[in-house]
């Protein structure tokens, strides 16, 4: 399954900035008080549609890598990392919070969002910081 790694991977990474985008899309409509637009049936099932190929790409990836790739956490602070975002990104689009509450989530869950990105271009639990110092 191996010679299929580079196809998995390219998958993987158009499903992830395609569920960036459309939450980033989704949260601002979210902001600029056209929530019934961010939630509605067809927007939602294509989050739902893209989110379900990223996971089903990540996990053919993660059987297809050598278990070495575990040993320095990357991949673990990029799981913990996606529950944060997951979380954060409910509460930013779900009505019943304060604008406020919305918006810290809507910019933290973005935050996460590149943070984590960062984490899997580095392959390193530091990310963007260790980029950086390692520069």
């Amino acid at each position: 399954m191996i010679e299929f790694y580079p196809h998995i991977k390219w998958v993987h990474v158009a499903a992830v900035m395609a569920s960036g985008l459309l939450f980033a899309l989704r949260g601002l409509l979210a902001q600029v008080g056209q929530q019934r637009l961010a939630l509605v049936a067809p927007v939602r099932y294509l989050s739902y549609t893209i989110d379900t190929t990223l996971l089903t790409a990540a996990l053919m990836l993660v059987t297809i890598l050598p278990g070495a790739l575990f040993a320095n956490g990357w991949l673990a602070v990029k799981i913990v990392l996606l529950v944060v975002y997951i979380v954060l990104g409910f509460m930013a689009l779900r009505p019943g919070r304060s604008a406020g509450a919305r918006l810290a989530c809507y910019v933290g869950a973005l935050a996460v969002f590149g943070f984590m990105y960062s984490v899997a271009r580095a392959h390193h639990p530091g990310g963007i910081a260790w980029l950086m110092l390692a520069a």
